[in-house]
């Protein structure tokens, strides 16, 4: 055997071993998940498969590299916590919540293991970071909206029923987004002539009769604002605001699609790849004190006409101009 040969059949065995064990000690990464919404809804499987599917563009397969441990609570707030408990008990690299009814027992749980939250609307002023450019905390992620987008549901009823002169509002007053949304709608309400009042979204029996309660009166129309909550009972809503024959605008688009009439609000689809994107930068070595809390870009509207036909309403042209999504 030639010199040449022989040192690089050494260096190869040599080396071989090496690459052998560097590969057999990769860590298995671990992500955990708290959704405060439930597993087999709609919005719920679309948003997870957003996440998985960009965590795989960014080269992290569950099962091969990264384990993923997903906890569903479907509204409740015991379970809430108690998942939250079991998930930092778990002590994994990042976990990943939704909303302000899980990022708030979550950050309970452990001030250590980073967070990614999406769909928060005000961040800041709940207290989970310091800051918007600086979180500071080990929570960072993507706000909802500002409060003041709240307001502009109001406009939008108004604008597409002129007659409405009262408005149910539905929103979750145990989280610090269901009141600061009531607040800006109140603060806007007198400006376009329309009377707000508050329906609690915590039980089906609250929803069931305060809505059926406000629709006694005549030109009613309802704001559904952003909450675990609403989104659990999305169905019961829907359902209630055809029975009464009362025009509603949401925030997400789920509604619109299972029979809702307007919804102007972010793409939370978007907002699971983005996060997607600040797990694998903490997966890499990142932390969330240093990673910005990010806004939306976009704000989509979206009217179901066929909807607007059963109430009885035309949409009038200028909104139907500035909808980026007709459901006829």
């Amino acid at each position: 055997m030639k010199r040449r040969e022989f040192i690089t059949l050494l260096c190869g065995a040599a080396a071989w071993p090496l690459a052998a064990r560097a590969q057999q000690g990769e860590r298995m990464r671990r992500i955990g998940v708290l959704e405060p919404i439930a597993a087999e809804s709609p919005d719920g499987k679309a948003r997870q498969g957003a996440f998985l599917q960009r965590l795989q563009q960014l080269g992290w397969i569950d099962g091969r590299n990264v384990r993923i441990d997903t906890r569903w609570s479907a509204g409740n707030d015991a379970e809430t916590r108690k998942y939250a408990t079991e998930l930092a008990a778990l002590a994994p690299d990042v976990i990943l919540t939704a909303g302000s009814a899980a990022i708030e027992p979550m950050r309970q749980a452990t001030r250590t293991v980073p967070i990614v939250f999406v769909i928060v609307p005000d961040p800041v002023g709940a207290g989970f970071v310091e800051s918007l450019s600086r979180p500071g905390g080990n929570a960072t992620g993507f706000m909802m909206f500002e409060y003041n987008l709240s307001g502009k549901w109001l406009e939008l009823l108004k604008e597409i029923t002129p007659g409405v002169t009262r408005a149910a509002v539905l929103r979750d007053p145990a989280i610090t987004a269901g009141i600061g949304q009531f607040a800006v709608i109140q603060s806007v309400a007198p400006s376009v002539g329309v009377d707000v009042s508050p329906i609690s979204v915590r039980e089906v029996a609250e929803i069931e009769r305060g809505i059926a309660a406000f629709a006694r009166s005549p030109n009613g129309g309802m704001l559904v604002t952003a909450s675990a909550l609403a989104a659990v009972h999305r169905d019961l809503i829907i359902t209630l605001a055809a029975r009464y024959k009362l025009p509603a605008v949401y925030v997400q688009r789920h509604f619109v699609a299972s029979g809702g009439l307007i919804s102007y609000g972010p793409d939370f689809i978007d907002q699971y790849r983005r996060a997607a994107d600040y797990v694998d930068r903490i997966l890499k070595g990142e932390k969330p004190a240093d990673l910005p809390v990010q806004a939306p870009t976009k704000y989509d509207l979206v009217i179901n006409l066929k909807t607007a036909k059963t109430l009885g309403l035309t949409v009038p042209p200028s909104v139907l101009a500035r909808a980026d999504e007709v459901i006829e």
